[in-house]
């Protein structure tokens, strides 16, 4: 294991392989790379040669920017024999290894379209939500970080989160190349955070502050996790923006519908040429919706769309 590339196979990452034919593929890579990538599973490789291969590189000498990208979960996909589930887990708090890695995809797309920048404090991970903020931990020193977990990965063994070269030097662990850690889940990043609340969890970690407590207090109000149906012939929301969840004939199918995203957020039904049309909302940002619409997704309505209120 070379220091340099974080003692990780760091080709093992989303944006450079095709997994299975239920799982949509990530980025362009051959089909005689997907036999190479296996058969590389086996083992630590400080020559890679897939590293940086398959997805596009920022243009230009400038730093690539921060956040965008798209929230995201995904199907469950298959990885050299092994299954991994994207989902919602609000209480993950699990210890592992971390390895990291730095310049082969320094500049590079990652898994849900944001950039990777070495320099960022930024993570991947195999099944947590996409982009979403997580407390490091490094057991060997106690020196700890807040991450922004953009990417898909590792996939090597008992690793559990593939962090950023900064990341990886905040925690200590560059010449190592690997470390144990303590990884705790806190919860959804926006997409259009630009660092400032990385950062300012950062800061509560460094004054001994709750991490926890201060995300929550960083957060822009969201609609009540719960609301009645609304049976009308139009929504009533005339502004902000829903969740287009479908269309049912059977009355059947619209109960099981809303009891399956209850605690998504509030449901709306609208008879519409002799149809029930069901959407989410109205929910007040661009963030909050898209959110909403990884997890209706999430939940089985894969065809859901995010449409305004006036619509």
């Amino acid at each position: 294991m070379a220091p340099g590339t974080g003692g990780v196979l760091v080709s093992m990452r989303s944006h450079t392989f095709v997994a299975s034919s239920r799982f949509r593929r990530l980025s362009i890579l051959s089909t005689a790379a997907l036999i190479a990538v296996s058969l590389a599973m086996s083992g630590c490789s400080s020559n890679d040669p897939f590293a940086g291969v398959g997805s596009p590189v920022y243009p230009g000498n400038r730093p690539p920017p921060k956040g965008g990208g798209k929230y995201q979960l995904g199907k469950p996909y298959q990885v050299a024999g092994r299954w991994f589930t994207p989902r919602e887990q609000p209480g993950y708090d699990k210890v592992g290894i971390a390895s990291w890695y730095g310049p082969k995809f320094n500049r590079r797309k990652t898994s849900n379209g944001e950039w990777f920048d070495m320099n960022y404090l930024s993570a991947a991970h195999p099944t947590l939500p996409l982009p979403s903020f997580a407390k490091v931990t490094n057991l060997e020193n106690g020196r700890a970080v807040v991450v922004r977990i953009n990417d898909r990965g590792p996939f090597v063994k008992d690793r559990i989160i593939d962090l950023s070269k900064r990341a990886a030097q905040q925690l200590d662990m560059i010449g190592k190349g690997s470390a144990r850690v303590r990884v705790q889940y806190i919860g959804p990043a926006p997409l259009n955070d630009k660092g400032t609340k990385l950062a300012a969890l950062n800061k509560a970690l460094d004054h001994g502050g709750n991490v926890t407590t201060r995300y929550a207090a960083l957060q822009t109000p969201a609609p009540k996790p719960r609301r009645p149906i609304v049976l009308a012939a139009t929504a009533s929301a005339q502004t902000g923006y829903f969740i287009q969840v479908g269309a049912f004939a059977d009355p059947a199918n619209v109960a099981r519908t809303r009891a399956r995203l209850k605690n998504v957020g509030p449901v709306v039904v609208s008879p519409v040429n002799g149809l029930y049309r069901v959407r989410l909302g109205p929910l007040d940002s661009v963030d909050s919706a898209q959110y909403a619409l990884s997890r209706v997704r999430a939940a089985g309505h894969t065809d859901a769309r995010l449409v305004l209120a006036q619509d």
